[in-house]
């Protein structure tokens, strides 16, 4: 195996470093989702990557991402190396747009929008 891009995959929620060809047979059907949720028109979530994404190589793998779609927190990102990691940072970002969308629903009854 190739020093980088490394593989993986999950197994029992751990990262499991594998060949490419066994990681395109397990990315074609796997579930990769860790969190999912819609506030609003905003959509948190997170993913399992199964490409280490630690380009500097600096520490341990990079292989979770919270993404966030729309609002006023669009394009905000993290990355984590553990599936726990990855489900309290997704947990985190769904409370910053939760907050992020009750100011603005504040503003907007003080403005009678």
């Amino acid at each position: 195996m190739s020093e980088w891009p490394r593989y993986y995959i999950l197994v029992d929620r751990l990262p499991v470093a594998v060949d490419h060809d066994t990681w395109m047979r397990w990315f074609e059907t796997s579930d990769r989702q860790i969190g999912d949720d819609t506030i609003g028109k905003t959509r948190v979530s997170t993913v399992f990557l199964g490409i280490d994404h630690n380009f500097y190589g600096s520490s341990g793998p990079v292989l979770f991402q919270t993404l966030i779609f729309d609002g006023p927190l669009a394009d905000e990102m993290w990355r984590y190396s553990t599936y726990a990691e990855a489900e309290r940072g997704h947990q985190g970002a769904v409370t910053q747009a939760r907050i992020a969308a009750a100011k603005i629903k504040s503003i907007a009854d003080k403005a009678g929008i």
